[in-house]
């Protein structure tokens, strides 16, 4: 309990140090993100696979249960060893903290080790208190009296840790970038994209556009990242003839299109949910990129975040597809942690490389000279999105009535588009699906295949084939390198009669 009381103190504490700069993170937080940066790219993977869009919620409990634990520990060595072995464990946490805070990606100065280094100052002072109350009587915790003067001061450090990391976090509030995108009114497009067709809208597969609340979200940053638009600016810098910045007032005065576009991330399962489609608004990337003027000799375009996240895609990418800097999504400015003020929309393209969020800067490199964030951790220098198909209606093991019923989903092969889709029914020949109307072909294609449902238990497979007249491949493979492949089955169970 000692110890356990002394680190929430400590940390509650650090939080407040943390609050008073933008530029200061608690220990937790530096911590988190160094793990997100060093766990192996299978481990990330089985990560999103086991928990979702939820998995930094699942990185977080972790790191709390981790540190009680150590807490715990160390309290225990304190009080029942030797106290000079319980500062040792204080002490590893601190160099553990500020090396993790030293090594932000994004470059931290010396002084980001404030709040680790403040925080495990006041775990030892409340870990000497604890010492000092439980041998105030020579038979130490054996004594009534020393044992209510130790409860009496975990109760005030329990409460003062309390105090102390909603203060923290309140302090911390003051950084949002909330206030600044609810005053944002963003300008119409000067090319508005009419409604899509009502044909569009496949039967029993997913709404078209993602509501933004549910669109995906896989990212490395561990707390959004809090940019005030009117702080916000970009730069075009390296190999270019000349270099660019822009305020956030420049980006929107530049042309502004609205373009559908569907996003998937490599990550994404055979069958999963790592997909959504939005009405994206902003500037074309390709006529910026030409103001700035490529050099004939660059071949990569690397996208920085704030936060020293990078994403890199091939320059031969800027084909006349409607790569964008995005502002708006889906009729309102980027939600917070979807990347406001801005960021990089490239069709075709697996996110990894080329989607980057709380975009700061774009480079104009090439593949020899730099490697962006995910390539040194395995995962493929080009991602190509592959042709895919999902079976959204009836999900895995449904059970459903016998009679007419209608099977829905969606495919896409960006920038390129889906000709036809096929069903197979308890591995039985492949039969047309109806298609949805085209919307364009950078975005998902929606389908419906009407089923006579007979009584037990079925298979269900769906494949695409393009407009190149490529299949979809039933070869199975994990998302790591370069995104998964294979055929979606799901089992559905229909009812007696």
């Amino acid at each position: 309990m000692a110890g356990i009381v002394s680190a929430g103190l400590g940390l509650g504490v650090a939080e407040i140090a943390a609050g008073l700069s933008r530029t200061l993170r608690s220990p937790v937080i530096a911590v988190g993100d160094r793990v997100v940066d060093l766990v192996p790219a299978p481990v990330k993977d089985v990560a999103i696979d086991l928990f979702g869009t939820n998995d930094k919620i699942a990185l977080l409990v972790g790191i709390a249960v981790t540190l009680t634990i150590y807490a715990g520990l160390v309290g225990i060595v304190t009080l029942r060893h030797r106290r000079v072995f319980g500062m040792v464990g204080v002490g590893l946490f601190a160099l553990v903290g500020s090396w993790a805070a030293l090594s932000d990606r994004a470059g931290s100065p010396w002084w980001s080790i404030l709040p680790t280094v403040i925080g495990a100052m006041v775990v030892v002072g409340a870990l000497a208190e604890f010492e000092r109350v439980t041998n105030l009587e020579p038979s130490g915790m054996n004594h009534p009296s020393s044992r209510r003067r130790f409860f009496a001061t975990a109760g005030v450090i329990a409460a003062g840790a309390a105090v102390a990391g909603t203060t923290g976090r309140g302090l911390d509030a003051r950084f949002s970038a909330r206030d600044s995108r609810e005053a944002l009114d963003l300008p119409q497009p000067t090319q508005r994209l009419a409604a899509i067709p009502p044909g569009a809208q496949a039967e029993n597969a997913a709404p078209f556009f993602t509501p933004n609340s549910d669109f995906y979200r896989i990212d490395t940053a561990l707390i959004v990242p809090q940019v005030p638009a009117e702080t916000w600016s970009m730069k075009v810098t390296g190999m270019v003839d000349r270099e660019l910045t822009l305020s956030y007032a420049d980006l929107l005065n530049r042309e502004l299109i609205e373009r559908d576009i569907t996003l998937a991330c490599v990550s994404n399962t055979v069958g999963g949910e790592l997909i959504g489609t939005a009405r994206w608004l902003g500037a074309r990337l390709d006529d910026l990129l030409a103001e700035a003027g490529i050099d004939p000799a660059a071949t990569q375009v690397v996208g920085r975040s704030v936060d020293g996240y990078t994403c890199g895609f091939p320059v031969a990418a800027l084909d006349g597809r409607d790569a964008l800097i995005a502002v708006g999504m889906n009729g309102e400015p980027l939600p917070l942690e979807h990347g406001f003020p801005a960021r990089l929309i490239v069709p075709g393209l697996y996110g990894y490389v080329s989607a980057t969020k709380w975009l700061s800067e774009i480079e104009l490199t090439t593949f020899d000279a730099f490697d962006h964030y995910w390539v040194p951790r395995g995962y493929a220098v080009e991602a190509p999105i592959k042709l895919q198909s999902r079976i959204d209606t009836p999900r895995g093991l449904d059970r459903i009535a016998p009679g007419p019923f209608v099977i829905g989903g969606v495919a896409w092969a960006q920038t390129i588009g889906i000709e036809s889709v096929e069903l197979s029914i308890d591995e039985g020949p492949w039969l047309p699906a109806d298609l949805a109307d085209e919307v364009n072909d950078d975005t998902w294609r929606q389908w419906s295949f009407p089923w006579e449902a007979t009584p037990g238990r079925h298979s269900v497979t769906v494949r695409a084939k393009d407009r190149n007249g490529s299949i979809q491949t039933a070869d199975r493979s994990e998302p790591l390198p370069d995104g998964a492949s294979g055929h979606h089955t799901v089992v559905v169970l229909v009812d007696q009669a």
